[in-house]
């Protein structure tokens, strides 16, 4: 459908993907998946895929599939397990009235009138979602789809190529926080692999904002706590549509967050909080992530925020 248009947040882990999402929840021209949009499938595999899980890439499908297929391939974990298990979903205490069965359903009935392609299958998953949600707040102006997959900046030109009405927005967050926060996972990435896919996010997103300047947006992770609306005020405009008071604070679906958790690591998404998070770290740990970032430090100006962790 021509009128189908998309925007598609990344981040890599503990970059502020979430609170970002969190934000443009309560837009009233958005309509914003509820949890990571996670679309890939099994099927992706290029050089990417060692680097970053299948879940958060672009989706591929085998030619000789068919949509129920499609449909079940699409990974989005966090969603199927709410509404198939709520019991054992980190989402448990958030009512959601969606049936897995009838999203997919209203899939196959896209995809009967569209016809089977990469972008088609996206299309048909966010707007099955959506028919599918009864009791999501909606203001009746919607316009645009939003949904947060991390690290799908890569995947950038596929998008592009795919969906005629995407957009994508790339988070980024000093190294030192977010890697601080990475630390309270359970098993957390050692430095080197954790920098080396924060610093091949952040190429790709500046890479990417050259070949497709129109499409592709990069905002500071800082900037989105300090003044949420102001710091995507650029995107909304990019979508037409005008930034709203809704963005003041992090929601889902019209309820508003105190903390971003369980959506993320980040509890208190403001200014004070991220760079007390990022004094978390030993010194050994500040001066190694800083000789791996070192090519992004000054593009994004984090060198100040260096000289403070190091004095």
């Amino acid at each position: 459908m021509d009128d189908f248009r998309l925007l598609m947040i990344s981040a890599m882990y503990e970059n502020g993907g979430n609170l970002t999402h969190r934000t443009l929840d309560g837009h009233p021209d958005l309509y914003v998946y509820p949890f990571e949009s996670q679309l890939g499938t099994r099927f992706v595999v290029d050089r990417l895929t060692s680097l970053f899980p299948n879940k958060y890439r672009w989706p591929e499908f085998p030619l000789g599939g068919n949509a129920s297929d499609d449909y079940d391939s699409i990974i989005d974990e966090e969603c199927k397990v709410r509404v198939r298990t709520p019991r054992v979903s980190k989402f448990k205490d958030f009512a959601m009235d969606l049936s897995d069965e009838e999203r997919k359903k209203l899939f196959c009935a896209y995809i009967d009138r569209m016809g089977r392609s990469r972008g088609g299958n996206v299309e048909a998953f966010f707007r099955a979602t959506f028919d599918a949600w009864h009791d999501c707040a909606t203001s009746g102006r919607e316009r645009v789809y939003v949904g947060y997959s991390p690290c799908i900046v890569v995947d950038t030109p596929r998008i592009a190529a795919d969906v005629a009405g995407a957009h994508v927005l790339h988070v980024v967050r000093n190294p030192w926080s977010a890697y601080a926060d990475t630390k309270r996972r359970p098993v957390p990435l050692p430095i080197d692999e954790y920098m080396l896919a924060w610093s091949v996010n952040q190429t790709c997103a500046l890479a990417y904002t050259k070949a497709y300047p129109e499409r592709v947006h990069v905002v500071r992770a800082e900037d989105v706590m300090a003044d949420p609306r102001s710091a995507l005020a650029e995107t909304c405009r990019a979508l037409e549509i005008e930034a709203d008071e809704a963005m003041d604070a992090p929601t889902w679906n019209g309820r508003r967050l105190d903390e971003i958790r369980p959506w993320g690591t980040i509890r208190t998404p403001s200014p004070d909080e991220n760079v007390e998070t990022a004094k978390e770290l030993a010194r050994s740990e500040v001066e190694r992530i800083a000789q791996l970032a070192e090519p992004h430090l000054d593009r994004f100006g984090y060198r100040d925020l260096l000289r403070e962790l190091t004095r």
